[in-house]
């Protein structure tokens, strides 16, 4: 019997030790005996390699405006757990996530017994969010974010209201193939009868897939530079400029404070899923309410300025896509500054091109390790490289506190890599930083 959070949580992180199992069967045999929440859950459904996180935040930021009730499953977390269940940006209470297990649970031990194996971990917190949104909390609208791939992620029981799909990039390929086409049929595989789909999406060959699999299944596709187009983009100081023409609007200079051109694609993926609410599904949804939504969005732990003396960038660039809109943002928002990289990642990402990426624009490039059962050492990382000023670091936190205090005015700190290695750091930088105001303080009396 569950009786504490921490058991309910140790509960579910013990279900890693299934691994990753693709497939629907599980889900749906839980779904069942839950009476199907699903069911009752307006839902939109965000999919793709990168971007989901971000876009689901602009477009509940945006709904959250409006006045509606927001509920969003996202992964991973970064400071909490409960962070993947939440309402309005606001993780779901600890005596939430312990009542959730004690339903689920049972549940879990009883598929076990059957031909269909227990449930893996993330199949455990996908039916949690899928009860808790459909029987113990209804929200006005649920965004869910695919896990991995999307044709056989446990979050493809829902039938949702909209589907999009952010981009087809070279990601988990041991899993999902090889090639865009593969990548981009378990992509589309979240595509429903008849539900639009919108996607940012610009290979050709993954563009046709994705139409292959709309047209079989009747349902109309929103492109990205097709039917809805993003005009007079400008790096400002603080973020992006832009105007987008949708097919129902033209909203003129719109303002997002996340930095980089991959984000004004994800802003305008929520815009125009916005749009679409409004005009199809009756949402009220005015022009202030986008406006606001966009500029007032905030994804921790990508490309989040967490320091501004000397400034320190976190972020969770996980594969090449990632990296390379992270050097291209840098490029752009700090040309003149001379960069000093942090790294630490799985093994099983593509090492070699993401680290000659990064030691491209680095004045110094230093790797390190985490505590994660997949992450690659600092010395296997350090092979990929040829970076002239290149080290190893066992201890980030002392390498972390060591270029605070001896940095330059031009110097630009970036510390990226796995989002399960930027959740440790900014963990760490944010105890430290209110210890420091703290001392302060102490100082000042």
């Amino acid at each position: 019997m569950i009786r504490t959070y921490k058991e309910a949580v140790d509960w579910i992180h013990s279900r890693l030790t299934l691994g990753m199992k693709p497939g629907l069967k599980r889900m749906e045999w839980m779904m069942e005996k839950l009476d199907h929440p699903e069911r009752r859950i307006k839902a939109i459904h965000v999919g793709g390699t990168n971007g989901k996180g971000s876009t689901v935040c602009y477009l509940r930021n945006i709904l959250q405006q409006a006045g509606y009730s927001v509920g969003t499953f996202t992964s991973p977390y970064v400071e909490q757990f409960n962070e993947r269940i939440s309402i309005n940006g606001k993780p779901i209470s600890d005596v939430e996530i312990m009542k959730l297990v004690q339903v689920i649970k049972p549940l879990a031990e009883e598929l076990e017994q059957t031909e269909l194996g227990g449930p893996t971990e993330f199949e455990v917190i996908t039916a949690m969010a899928l009860y808790y949104f459909g029987k113990m909390n209804i929200q006005d609208v649920v965004l869910f974010e695919v896990g991995l791939g999307g044709r056989l992620d446990s979050t493809n029981v829902i039938y949702p209201l909209l589907s999009l799909i952010t981009n087809v990039g070279f990601d988990h390929t041991h899993i999902l193939g090889d090639t865009l086409e593969q990548i981009a049929f378990e992509k589309a595989g979240i595509i429903k009868a008849g539900v639009p789909v919108i996607t940012a999406v610009d290979q050709k060959e993954a563009l046709d897939v994705i139409y292959e699999r709309a047209k079989s299944l009747k349902a109309k596709v929103y492109e990205l530079n097709n039917h809805f187009t993003i005009t007079h983009h400008e790096a400002a100081e603080n973020g992006e400029q832009f105007s987008l023409q949708t097919p129902f609007a033209l909203y003129r200079d719109l303002s997002i404070s996340m930095l980089g051109a991959h984000q004004v694609k994800n802003a305008a993926l929520a815009v125009m899923a916005a749009d679409y609410l409004r005009t199809y599904y009756s949402f009220i949804i005015e022009e202030q309410h986008i406006r606001e939504g966009v500029r007032q969005a905030q994804w921790i732990g990508r490309f989040e300025k967490i320091s501004k003396r000397p400034p320190i960038i976190l972020d969770g660039a996980h594969n090449m896509e990632g990296i390379e809109s992270l050097v291209q943002t840098i490029q752009t928002h700090y040309p003149n500054k001379s960069v000093h990289i942090l790294f630490s990642a799985l093994r099983d990402k593509p090492l070699k091109p993401m680290i000659e990426a990064l030691a491209n624009i680095a004045e110094t490039i230093t790797f390190t390790s985490f505590d994660f059962p997949r992450a690659a050492t600092a010395e296997e990382l350090a092979e990929q490289c040829n970076h002239h000023a290149k080290q190893c670091v066992d201890d980030w936190k002392q390498w972390i506190k060591q270029k605070r205090k001896t940095a330059r005015n031009d110097d630009l700190i970036v510390i990226t890599g796995s989002l399960y290695f930027i959740s440790d750091v900014r963990k760490f930088l944010k105890m430290n930083t209110f210890v420091g105001k703290i001392a302060d303080i102490i100082k000042e009396k």
